[in-house]
C-alpha cells in the first residue's frame, strides 16, 4: 500500500493555512531594510511590559512541565469576567479550540459547519479534517454576517455555526439584539459559537453583545477570545474559551496534555493585568483606522465598518498588483482568496510611523 492511499481522501483536499508573509521573507527576497507588516492583525505596540517581565521571571523554570490545567490562569480570567472556572478552557491559540470543537462534536458527511463568507478560514478545517459538510453563507452588502440567512442554513444536522464578533476579515459586528433573535432560531442540536477575538476593540460600541451574558442565560453558545490581539501575545500562542460544563469537559478530554506553555501562562496572567497597555493600544488602533481608511477611500475602495485592529475594503477591481506593488515598497497586507475574493484587501492598524509608511508607499503606486 503506498503511503498516499493511507490518507483519507478528506484531508488531501484541504488548503493548508496561508499567512501573512512573515518580515524575514520579505527582506530575503527583496532585499529591502525596512518593512512593515500590517498583514497578521498582530498589536503594533508589542506585549505589555509586564508581561515580558512575567516571561523573564519563568524562564527560569523552562525544564518543568507547564501546570497541565492552567489553574492561575484560569482562576484569573474567570474571576476577571465573573465565571466559574470549571466554565474556562485554555488553548493553543483559539486555532486549536476551533479544531477541538469540531473534534468533540463532528463525526463525519452526515454532521454539518455552517459558517459565514468570508469568515476565519479556520472554521472550514475543522469541518474538512472530520469530512462533514461545510455551508458557506456570504456576507451582506454591508460585509456583516447575515444571521438570518445563517440560521436558515442550520438544521438538526447542524452541529457548528461560527460567528465572529467583529467578524474576521470584514471587521464588522452583529448587535445584540439580532445575536438574541439568532440564537432563539437555531434548532437544540446545533452550538453557536461566538467567536471574539477582538473582542476589546468593539466593547465600548453601544448595542455590542458580549458572548458571556448569552453563556450566562443557558443559551448553547461557546465563547472564544485570545491573548493575540489587543493584549500582543501573538507569538507565544494563547487563547481561551467560555462553555458549559458538559463542552468544557468535553474539549478536556480532547485536548493534548500541556497545551500552553508555561510562559504563555506566565506572560497571559501579567497582561490581564495591565490596563494601561490595553487603553494604548485601543487609542493607537482608532487614530490609525481613520487614517487607512481614508486612504483607501482616496484609491476608490469601499470600506467595512470595522471595529476591529484592520481595515477591510473592496476596491472594485484585482488588487494583487496593489498588493505586490506595497510588497517592493517593504509594506506587507493581505490580499486576494483568502480576505473574500480578488478585489478585497485587509490592513492590520500599524503604529502612526508605520501607517505614514503605508500612505508614503502608496503615493504613485500604479495598479
Amino acid at each position: 500500500m503506498s503511503e498516499p492511499s493511507l490518507i483519507r481522501p478528506n484531508v488531501g483536499r484541504m488548503v493548508p493555512y496561508s499567512p501573512g508573509k512573515p518580515i524575514e521573507e520579505v527582506r530575503r527576497e527583496l532585499g529591502l531594510e525596512r518593512i512593515v507588516k500590517l498583514a497578521s492583525n498582530e498589536n503594533p505596540l508589542g506585549p505589555s511590559p509586564k508581561a515580558v517581565e512575567a516571561i523573564r521571571e519563568a524562564a527560569a523554570q523552562l525544564h518543568l512541565y507547564p501546570d497541565a490545567s492552567g489553574h492561575d490562569l484560569v482562576q484569573a480570567i474567570a474571576a476577571k469576567h465573573a465565571v466559574a472556572p470549571s466554565q474556562v478552557v485554555l488553548g493553543n491559540g483559539s486555532d486549536e479550540l476551533i479544531h477541538l470543537l469540531g473534534l468533540i462534536t463532528l463525526a463525519g458527511p452526515g454532521d454539518r459547519l455552517v459558517m459565514g463568507h468570508p469568515s476565519f478560514v479556520r472554521y472550514e478545517a475543522a469541518a474538512q479534517i472530520a469530512d462533514a459538510a461545510l455551508v458557506h453563507v456570504p456576507v451582506d452588502a454591508d460585509f456583516r454576517l447575515d444571521l438570518n440567512a445563517m440560521a436558515k442554513a442550520c438544521d438538526e444536522r447542524t452541529k457548528l455555526v461560527f460567528v465572529a464578533n467583529p467578524n474576521n476579515p470584514t471587521g464588522t459586528i452583529v448587535r445584540e439584539s439580532e445575536l438574541r433573535a439568532f440564537l432563539a432560531d437555531l434548532p437544540e442540536t446545533t452550538l453557536a459559537v461566538l467567536d471574539e477575538a477582538y473582542f476589546e476593540f468593539a466593547a465600548d460600541e453601544p448595542g455590542f453583545p458580549n458572548g458571556l451574558d448569552f453563556l450566562r442565560e443557558g443559551h448553547r453558545v461557546f465563547v472564544m477570545r485570545t491573548f493575540s490581539k489587543a493584549y500582543g501575545l501573538a507569538g507565544i500562542r494563547i487563547g481561551y474559551g467560555f462553555g458549559s460544563n458538559a463542552v468544557v469537559d468535553a474539549i478536556h478530554r480532547a485536548r493534548e496534555p500541556f497545551n500552553v506553555n508555561s510562559l504563555a501562562q506566565a506572560a497571559a496572567i501579567a497582561a490581564l493585568g495591565d490596563d494601561e497597555h490595553l487603553q494604548r493600544t485601543l487609542s493607537v488602533n482608532r487614530e490609525g483606522m481613520a487614517r487607512i481608511e481614508a486612504m483607501l477611500r482616496d484609491l476608490g475602495g469601499r470600506c467595512s465598518r470595522s471595529f476591529a485592529n484592520f481595515v477591510y475594503a473592496d476596491m472594485g477591481r484585482p488588487v494583487e498588483g496593489l498588493f505586490q506593488g506595497l510588497l517592493r515598497r517593504g509594506v506587507i497586507i493581505r490580499a486576494g482568496r483568502p480576505m473574500g475574493g480578488p478585489n478585497a484587501l485587509r490592513i492590520t492598524i500599524g503604529t502612526p510611523e508605520e501607517v505614514s509608511i503605508l500612505e508614503e508607499a502608496l503615493v504613485g503606486l500604479a495598479w
